[in-house]
């Protein structure tokens, strides 16, 4: 058992090997207060020698108390208005427009494993001896309504997964204005903040500040999780370096608006929030009714930026992640969008299949413009029938053709919006998202159907399942290319306008779940103009995320370093695409373009029948280089070694389980004349194990390969003639290390 509760002084401790929480029922207003939250400590009958009390100038709950002021108390899950000022985790506003609330301890339970959430995504256990859970009961009289602070600790992972359901147990509805998933307030503001924010084609790049007196927060208000800010946030010690020293990870799992927010007080107290941002959000509960929030995943880390991502990288592969594709290595597609963009027929679809299965390609994947009158980006989404002017025998025969050439068929579905023209739209004009008697916006010439009605889940469902059923489809690229404007639904009444956005998400992930139920050996890649949903929530669904739209080798450096913050390399999709690159116009070697994609689930995005004859021989190479590698990739730990934000050089590497093999990649992205000399320092080998590195005729320790590192230049003595006609550094150069033990 992970959780031991202090039955006399109420106190509940939740601690495996690596990390420890603690927090308390205070006597007289039967709040919860915070008291630890970090390395793990020994059990122990009392932890009231934690508390903290001084008498401040402040309002009191208590007359003759002076030290029973919220505002002085770090708490679990607060509330605002009776004496705490700082922002709240919960606001409630009740038929008299009261903003008050008080929730106090009623009981609590600890239940072996992890319960599943209600309609949204959540980590998850296959056996009960995986992990607790503690759930606290608190009760606000006035309401008469119920709230549950869920908590439950991995037994062998330093993670706390956190969620609040409210149940209105009153005969009045009331409205949720802030339901937030999680708080922590942490005794100091010695912290960085890091976050990952971009744009379209430049998304996950990493960012940190320290924190300062004030709110700091990333958050989306989009309907989407979005390019611009990541439903994530980590505050490191400021001592702390990507291997060593104390993290804290917040993670949400979630798809929809969210806010990730760190108050620091004028005492320095760090109050750190994450949930469904409140901006916007206003969810009215019936009686009888329960609202349950996303889950947010704690990671505790004492080894730095890489120990936290490490933590999420096998949590969210292993048990977030669900399904046939879970422990399955990904097939190697290649899509054929930047090779033929809207103009494509099936002979130009099929001799691109037949030669990258020439080349050991696994999967051919259609994307965008196979139905209705899909020319360009303006017309028929929603007419998801196939235009048998460039598809005669319909997605069945081209699947059936793409099958009898021995590859898996994949298609492109964008089944959340609408194009004017269409058939959906003539016919339900009243199904997208807009307000009356406002114009709506357009977006990428597109609009929003209205996935918070259950009938326009319905229909779509219908005409996907329509073409699955009749054809062999291995593989759906989903795709969500603008977010949501004008957010109202004819459907919901007028008090429940507040309710759009999430009700939206509610149903997306309702149509995943339709589809997996039916098709569970799909392989589902999400994809939101490139990166706009890579969050936890969607991997539940689909177990592999399109990164960027942005293929250039060198961006993506970024994209993915960014990106392995928090989720897997199995997650990250990745191709090796056309040069000049479509997005930058950049000229990068092919081998630099494939060195960067193996980390990840690989595949190609060009036209590889206009290839020369080396340049597919190149890929044949590659394609089997990735095979021989993927489970590794797949499995193994990542540890980033340089980050492209901080140098010139950027170099990551995986390593087995058994620390028996790694794979290493180096890239300089610019060259340099007369430079210096280099070594890589390797991390995560064994430092008693004998490695062989493929290219060099020597062998080397573990300890000698971190604490030396891989010598990147030669010894040229006696070798002058040799040193002058070798081939000269070029700009976007890299290199692949395949390291094995030597037995």
């Amino acid at each position: 058992m992970s959780i031991s509760v202090n039955e006399a002084t109420k106190e509940f401790h939740l601690y495996n090997d690596k990390i420890s929480y603690i927090f308390r029922v205070l006597e007289k207003s039967n709040q919860l207060e915070h008291l630890y939250y970090g390395k793990k400590i020994r059990h122990r009958e009392s932890f009231q020698h934690l508390i903290e009390r001084e008498i401040r100038p402040s309002c009191n709950l208590f007359e003759g108390d002076h030290t029973s002021s919220l505002e002085h108390i770090k708490q679990e899950y607060p509330s605002y208005g009776s004496t705490d000022y700082r922002y709240p985790a919960v606001m409630i506003t009740n038929q008299l427009g009261s903003h008050i609330t008080d929730f106090q301890f009623l009981t609590y339970q600890i239940i072996s494993g992890k319960p599943s959430l209600s309609n949204l995504p959540a980590t998850y256990v296959e056996t009960d001896h995986e992990a607790d859970t503690l759930e606290i009961t608190l009760w606000d009289e006035v309401l008469k309504s119920k709230l549950i602070l869920s908590y439950t600790i991995y037994n062998n992972r330093n993670v706390i997964c956190r969620n609040t359901r409210f149940i209105n147990e009153g005969k009045e509805s009331f409205y949720l204005n802030n339901a937030l998933s999680a708080s922590v307030d942490l005794p100091d503001d010695q912290f960085e903040m890091v976050h990952l924010n971009g744009a379209w084609a430049r998304e996950a790049h990493v960012e940190s500040q320290k924190l300062f007196k004030g709110v700091q927060s990333v958050s989306s208000t989009r309907g989407a999780s979005s390019h611009v800010h990541n439903p994530f946030m980590a505050l490191k010690r400021l001592d702390a370096t990507e291997h060593h020293g104390d993290v804290y990870g917040f993670s949400l799992v979630y798809s929809g608006n969210f806010l990730a927010q760190v108050e620091v007080d004028t005492y320095s107290v760090s109050r750190v929030l994450i949930g469904i941002n409140p901006f916007q959000f206003n969810w009215k509960l019936n009686p009888g009714e329960t609202f349950q929030t996303p889950e947010c995943v704690m990671v505790y880390s004492d080894n730095g930026l890489n120990g936290m991502s490490q933590t999420y990288h096998g949590l969210y592969r292993d048990r977030l992640v669900r399904g046939y594709w879970r422990d399955k290595v990904r097939p190697i597609l290649i899509n054929n969008w930047e090779a033929t963009y809207f103009d494509f027929n099936e002979e130009k679809v099929l001799n691109i299949a037949s030669t990258a299965r020439d080349l050991g390609i696994e999967l051919f994947v259609l994307d965008d413009g196979w139905f209705g009158e899909r020319h360009d980006d303006t017309s028929s989404l929603g007419d998801w029938y196939v235009n048998r002017d460039k598809l005669p025998n319909g997605i069945k025969g081209l699947s059936e053709k793409v099958e009898a050439l021995g590859m898996k068929f994949g298609l492109w579905f964008e089944p959340e919006m609408v194009s004017k023209g269409t058939r959906i739209y003539e016919e339900h004009p009243d199904w997208i998202i807009s307000s009356p008697e406002r114009r709506p916006s357009h977006g990428r010439n597109q609009f929003i159907l209205d996935f918070s009605r259950k009938e326009v889940v319905d229909y779509i469902f219908k005409l996907m399942d329509d073409i699955i059923a009749d054809s062999k489809i291995s593989y759906i690229k989903w795709d969500m290319n603008r977010y949501i404007t004008e957010a109202y639904s004819v459907n919901l009444a007028t008090d429940q306008q507040g309710e759009v956005f999430h009700r939206y998400i509610l149903g997306v992930y309702d149509l995943y779940e339709r589809l997996i139920e039916k098709y569970p050996e799909i392989l589902f890649e999400s994809c939101a103009g490139g990166g706009a949903r890579f969050d936890p929530g969607l991997l539940y669904y689909a177990p592999q995320t399109w990164a960027s739209d942005d293929t250039d080798a060198v961006e993506r450096l970024k994209i993915q370093y960014g990106t392995s913050m928090v989720y897997p390399l199995s997650s990250i999709g990745s191709h090796v695409s056309a040069i000049p690159n479509h997005q930058v116009g950049r000229m990068t070697p092919i081998d630099t373009r494939a060195n960067v994609a193996y980390f990840g689930t690989f595949g190609y995005e060009l036209d590889i029948t206009k290839l020369s004859d080396e340049e597919r021989a190149k890929i044949k190479e590659q394609v089997a280089f990735f095979k021989a590698n993927r489970e590794l990739i797949r499995s193994g730990k990542f540890h980033r070694l340089l980050s492209p934000f901080e140098s010139n050089e950027v170099s990551w590497m995986v390593v087995s389980n058994r620390k028996d093999e790694a794979i290493v990649g180096y890239y300089k992205v610019l060259a340099k004349p007369n430079d210096k000399y280099y070594r890589l320092k390797l991390k995560g080998l064994d430092p008693t194990k004998r490695y062989k590195i493929s290219g060099l005729d020597t062998t080397h320790y573990g300890d000698e390969l971190m604490n030396i590192g891989i010598i990147l230049g030669e010894d040229y003595t006696d070798r002058a003639a040799e040193y002058w006609s070798r081939e000269h550094p070029h700009d976007y150069d890299s290199q692949i290390f395949v390291i094995k033990e030597v037995k």
